[in-house]
């Protein structure tokens, strides 16, 4: 799932820019071409809805898998600000440990909800911009269409920015990018098979 969603994010945001480079929201920026996926604005949209409807299916497989078998809370929860600050410390010094990959430290647990929570408004003002009118109810939420393409923007440069440091950080612990292809090692479990919880923080 980690992976196809990779996939189905790196080709709407590639062909995003150029479907924004069609109509752009701020006259100082434009996308070049070399970086942006589709031959022109109809043809990056299709490639747009491709991606858009992989990463919804496989997006909600993903949450329902989190969501029923506990592993959201198992490694995302809880999330203290004391231990949030504590980690931030630690990262600015580079004493953070990562001995045992398959715990995430605070931070990591902040970002990895946020960025959950972040492509779920990404989903929903795509939806806005693509049927406005059919989605009136939604798009009052976003007070607008341009407020919801506005969001939809900042959305897009949440994700990048949370995938520079996502691959930034993977190379500076390379154990993790394997952990990320075999699915790492394995989590230690009860006599009946339930994944134990997170040590407390």
């Amino acid at each position: 799932m980690h992976w196809v969603n990779a996939v189905a994010i790196v080709i709407l945001i590639g062909s995003g820019w150029k479907i924004y480079n069609d109509e752009v929201l701020f006259g100082w920026l434009h996308f070049p071409e070399w970086m942006v996926i589709g031959v022109w604005a109809q043809h990056a949209l299709q490639w747009h809805f491709f991606a858009m409807w992989l990463l919804m299916f496989n997006g909600l497989f993903y949450l329902g898998y989190g969501l029923f078998t506990g592993r959201f809370r198992r490694k995302f929860l809880p999330i203290w600000p004391s231990a949030i600050i504590a980690d931030l410390r630690d990262a600015i010094h580079f004493r953070l440990e990562h001995d045992d990959i398959r715990h995430y430290n605070t931070v990591q647990k902040l970002l990895y909800t946020g960025i959950i929570v972040v492509i779920v408004i990404q989903v929903i003002s795509g939806w806005v911009i693509w049927k406005p009118i059919q989605l009136s109810e939604l798009t009052e939420l976003f007070f607008g269409f341009q407020n919801a393409r506005l969001v939809h923007f900042i959305g897009m440069a949440a994700i990048v920015g949370f995938l520079v440091v996502h691959v930034a950080l993977a190379l500076l612990v390379p154990k993790t990018i394997g952990a990320m292809v075999t699915g790492g090692p394995p989590e230690p479990t009860d006599e009946s098979g339930t994944p134990l919880a997170a040590p407390a923080e």
